[in-house]
């Protein structure tokens, strides 16, 4: 049985809400034409004006990987579709769910018009030259965001007729499929197919017929599966955002079908890919959308590091896991996945994502634009965004877990019965303290405050983070509770009733040290990775077990410095003073996050 993601929950202010609505306002700055340019195009439709465009740049139309010369044009469609459906379901938002409903009926028209059950944003003849052997841009791929679009407005928004557009496009994936001769089977993988199982899978768990199983059929022989079943490094100089949709297939597999192998199939993607790889600080072990080979991240350290596709489908793999073994380790790389890369690579100010996170010293993020760039991490950055909610509870039988530690509430229920829970962040303001009133031990970000409102019993399990330092406090209702730890869980099990629950973690300073080059290390606090600020080359002298003897806590008391603002330090004892600051806060400034070690 999968612990499945609590879905009726909504973001309360602070950092992950804030990144939310910038996000959200971005989606909604998109012209409805401009998104739907490539679909109208290829169905034959004629937008207002568009006959013949003579001020490209005034033209309102989208551009860059978008444009109507590019072989990815209309992919960016499907993840705004996926982006827009979850924020209808956890914030209820009225003028997205018009927006998308308007989008999806003129996917209809288009399909109308192409009259087979195509719903391209590009030529079928693409399908055609994936036989030939000549290359062609990934047409499998840019047709996959589309039906993941549509997939999820039914899925998330209850949009029925989504549902009917896509039951109609499998048709036309159906004869694709059925006139591919047996000696040419291979040409069903190409064009970066990764994430066709994964939807043929969950279209099949909803419709239950056969041809959408037998589409699942057809797409289940990845290369790589047999690689990871026979203990291989299948991954190696593999292309990461290709690969990982794979295993999202075979983890949709698993859950459609009860057949461990399929179980099998993701553990190992992910021992492969994540527990067996040593990663950089922030989470992640690709350059150039590359998996480095084990252990030598110090040579592949450069402008090209952590491409974002990764960091998201990384997560969404993970969330598939935890959901299937329950086991703490997924949901610890998901918070630093988080921190480090879904916030550190959306610019807070224009929620505009930067491709890849660079990793070498005085590295600058390059920032997308706004309508003119539209690369594969544009749309997955969209997605990450509207993300969070689904990664703060899940929910089996009369157990609760508190899987994030992000300030929500959240509705849903346990054995039939209402459970409402309410996190914040405990630091409040007031008194003439900045975050001070009645906390022990001063400021820290991690002092968290549950209020739960049910009456009956039941199971509230929470993450201990791996990176905690110390005891846990605990307390109900001002009351210290025995903190006992299993498999980094804290689970108690009461009746609850309207009661408040504190929690508190300890967050120190560490070095994540490079494994290829150990003199080289990064500086963390908790989960977050923190950078030193400007155009730095000397090195630090730090030791391990006494790291705050080199640094001293800055924060600025201003109205508007919030909780989540902290972590950042200034050096003591250096060569020259340095600012520390989360890698998330970084806009336009040079940074390090790998320094000498002395």
């Amino acid at each position: 049985m999968r612990l499945k993601n609590v879905s009726r929950v909504n973001l309360l202010p602070g950092l992950f809400k804030e990144r939310q609505t910038v996000n959200r306002n971005y989606l909604m700055s998109l012209s409805s034409q401009a998104l739907l340019q490539n679909f109208y195009l290829e169905a034959g439709i004629i937008m207002p004006g568009m006959q013949v465009v003579e001020n490209p740049s005034e033209s309102g139309l989208h551009w860059g990987w978008e444009s109507p010369t590019c072989q990815l044009r209309g992919h960016f469609l499907g993840h705004w579709m996926s982006a827009a459906s979850m924020l209808i379901e956890t914030e209820h938002d009225l003028e997205l769910e018009g927006r998308l409903r308007h989008i999806v009926s003129e996917l209809a028209r288009c399909q109308e018009r192409n009259g087979n059950g195509w719903v391209g944003s590009i030529p079928e003849k693409y399908f055609d030259i994936l036989e030939t052997g000549v290359y062609i841009w990934s047409p499998q791929y840019t047709i996959h965001k589309t039906l993941m679009g549509l997939l999820d407005a039914y899925k998330h928004a209850g949009i029925e007729q989504a549902l009917e557009i896509l039951k109609k496009a499998s048709e036309w994936h159906v004869q694709w499929i059925t006139r591919i001769p047996e000696d040419k089977a291979w040409v069903i993988y190409e064009g970066e197919a990764g994430g066709m199982l994964e939807i043929w899978a969950s279209l099949y768990e909803i419709t239950r017929e056969e041809k959408h199983m037998r589409l699942c059929k057809a797409y289940s022989g990845y290369p790589m599966f047999e690689k990871l079943l026979k203990g291989e490094d299948a991954l190696t100089d593999n292309h990461t955002n290709a690969s990982i949709p794979q295993a999202h297939g075979a983890a949709k597999m698993y859950e459609i079908t009860g057949d461990d192998t399929w179980l099998s199939i993701a553990e190992l993607f992910w021992k492969c890919a994540v527990a067996d790889r040593p990663m950089y600080a922030t989470g992640s072990a690709n350059a150039g959308e590359f998996y480095i080979a084990p252990g030598r991240l110090y040579e592949a350290l450069g402008d090209r590091n952590q491409e974002f596709c990764t960091m998201y489908n990384t997560v969404r793999l993970a969330d598939y896991l935890y959901g299937f073994t329950g086991k703490a380790e997924y949901l610890d790389y998901i918070e630093r996945a988080l921190y480090n890369g879904f916030l550190a690579q959306q610019n807070k100010a224009t929620g505009m994502p930067t491709y890849f996170l660079p990793m070498r010293p005085g590295s600058k993020k390059k920032w997308g634009t706004l309508r003119n760039d539209f690369w594969c991490c544009h749309g997955t950055m969209v997605q990450a965004q509207a993300y969070y909610p689904y990664l703060c509870y899940y929910a089996e039988d009369n157990t609760l877990t508190v899987a994030q530690y992000i300030p929500s509430q959240a509705s849903l229920e346990l054995n039939g019965h209402p459970v409402k829970i309410t996190q914040s962040i405990n630091m409040p303001y007031g008194g003439g303290l900045l975050f001070g009133a009645g906390n022990e031990g001063g400021k820290n970000r991690w002092q968290l405050e549950f209020r739960i409102e049910s009456d009956e019993v039941f199971t509230l399990k929470l993450r201990v983070p791996v990176w905690n330092q110390g005891r846990v406090y605990l307390a109900l209702d001002g009351q210290e509770l025995p903190a006992e730890i299993k498999d980094g869980f804290i689970a108690i099990t009461r009746k609850w009733n309207s009661e408040c629950l504190t929690l508190k973690f300890n967050a120190a300073l560490s070095l994540d040290r490079l494994p290829d080059r150990p003199d080289k290390g990064a500086l963390m606090e908790g989960p977050i990775v923190l950078a030193g600020v400007g155009e730095i080359s000397e090195a630090l002298q730090l030791k391990d077990d006494k790291l705050m003897e080199n640094f001293t806590p800055f924060v600025e008391h201003t109205y508007d410095a919030f909780p989540w603002q902290q972590s950042t330090y200034r050096t003591l004892g250096q060569n020259r003073e340095i600012t520390f600051k989360p890698i998330y806060e970084i806009i336009d400034e040079p940074y390090t996050i790998y320094f000498t070690i002395k």
